[in-house]
């Protein structure tokens, strides 16, 4: 029992201190890929990492309050918990096939010249413009469910929301980069729930 509850603790504290600076990273980084560009991805990283490493420095710290009420070990939320991660990884296997780690962390916003990128429309992406997001969402919303914190479920909360906010900046991103291309595939490809049947691929 023990080494469940220190699993959880360790789930339930990964999700507070690392998925909110992880997502706020590309809140900073898309409405403002103009400027970070001109910095180039060493200097971006760089800058951006002092606030984030400062923050999961001042979570440890506050963890108790952080993380806050421990709901106990729960069953079927853990057999929740499992769906939800055999789910988002089968959907990262299939986006890896497609999504190098040059664009998974930004080099293609940053850097066009060195990673000048192009528009991913096989495989998953054939079927949903943005299965990385989904398939974080779906591990995030596993690790809470397992690790059953108030703190935990309150920032699955919050990444949903930051990343409904994001994907319309990449979106916006994206527009600017491929044009016309991009729009006619917005149009045949839904966000997030994929049409697996009548649609286009």
């Amino acid at each position: 029992m023990k080494a469940l509850n220190a699993a959880r603790f360790v789930l339930a504290f990964f999700v507070v201190a690392f998925q909110p600076p992880a997502v706020l990273l590309w809140v900073a980084i898309h409405p403002f890929a103009s400027f970070w560009r001109r910095l180039g991805p060493a200097w971006t990283y760089s800058l951006l990492g002092i606030p984030v490493a400062g923050y999961v420095a001042i979570a440890w710290v506050l963890r108790d309050f952080l993380l806050g009420r421990d709901l106990g070990a729960s069953p079927p939320l853990m057999v929740l918990a499992a769906i939800l991660a055999v789910t988002g990884s089968w959907l990262n296997r299939q986006r890896r096939k497609q999504l190098t780690f040059a664009n998974l962390s930004g080099m293609a916003e940053l850097s066009l010249r060195h990673y000048p990128g192009r528009l991913l429309t096989e495989g998953i992406y054939s079927r949903l413009r943005h299965p990385r997001y989904v398939e974080v969402h779906f591990f995030v919303l596993a690790y809470a469910l397992f690790a059953n914190y108030t703190g935990a479920y309150a920032v699955a909360v919050l990444s949903l929301l930051l990343m409904l906010w994001v994907v319309p900046l990449e979106e916006r991103e994206l527009r600017r980069r491929f044009g016309k291309e991009y729009e006619e595939y917005c149009r045949r490809v839904p966000r997030f729930a994929p049409r697996w049947r009548g649609g286009r691929k």
